[in-house]
Order: structure tokens, then C-alpha cells, then sequence
């Protein structure tokens, strides 16, 4: 399955329809979260995502921390399916695009505290204690880049 790298007025309608309904689908429906998912930080994200019979099946977005261009925030990290690979898939593919694209120094991150281990496989580490964003305990990670 091939990544799909986009900024926001690169999204075809489809693709902005498809990526808006699988985070419902994951963040509303699923996980019970109650929050405006249209946030305006969409305009100014990269946009990472897998297709499979034209739905998005797993994604993030990238954009940089306030207005400094050496921290990239993730967020909005979702596969439909869970257990098959497509979100390691994901995460790899991703980070080696947010680092050719945007020339980051740091990626940082509000994870979901039971999905901590994942990313620190991918060298991310937790630095702050337990919070409550949405009803939800996470952490805040960061990973160095070199």
C-alpha cells in the first residue's frame, strides 16, 4: 500500500471527505469523544494517509508547533483496522516523509497513554506525566531527530 502525502489544498474533495469521515468514525464513533474535530489546524497540516477501495483506512497529520519550524507536532493517528500491521506501516512511512518535508528537528506528540509502547518503538519517548485531553488519559511524547 502506497502513502499518500498531501498539504491541505493538494486533498482532492474525496480524499478530504474519506479522511474526515474515518476520524469520525474512529474518534467520535468509536472512542466516544465529544469535540469539534474541524479545527482549522487541518489548513496548515500535511496529510499521511492510506487508501483501500477508495476509504482512508489509516492516518495522521503533521504541522508545525505554533510558529517554530523545528518542532512538527503528529495528531489525528488512526487505522480502521487494528492488529495488522497498518499502523506501524503508517508510522514509518509518515516520519520519513514529516522529516523530508518539513525539516524538523523534533516530532512531539499528545499520545493515548495505552498506546505508549507503540511509539516508543519508534524511538518516541514520554515526557510528562499522565493528563486528561477529551476524556481520555495521555501522555505527551517527543522524538529527537538527528
Amino acid at each position: 500500500m502506497n502513502l499518500v502525502v498531501k498539504k491541505f489544498n493538494e486533498l482532492t474533495t474525496t480524499e478530504l471527505y474519506e479522511i474526515l469521515k474515518s476520524r469520525a468514525e474512529i474518534f467520535i464513533m468509536e472512542q466516544q469523544i465529544r469535540y469539534q474535530d474541524m479545527d482549522n489546524i487541518d489548513y496548515k497540516s500535511l496529510h499521511c494517509f492510506f487508501m483501500e477501495n477508495n476509504k482512508v483506512v489509516a492516518y495522521l497529520r503533521a504541522f508545525y508547533k505554533e510558529e517554530d519550524e523545528s518542532i512538527v507536532k503528529i495528531g489525528r493517528v488512526l487505522t480502521l483496522n487494528h492488529g495488522n500491521g497498518l499502523g506501524k506501516s503508517l508510522l514509518e512511512q509518515s516520519l520519513k516523509a514529516v522529516k523530508n518535508r518539513m525539516k524538523c528537528k523534533k516530532i512531539c506528540m499528545h499520545a493515548q497513554q495505552h498506546t505508549v509502547g507503540f511509539y516508543e518503538k519508534f524511538g518516541f519517548k514520554v515526557t510528562s506525566s499522565p493528563f486528561m485531553e477529551e476524556g481520555i488519559v495521555h501522555v505527551a511524547m517527543e522524538l529527537e531527530l538527528k
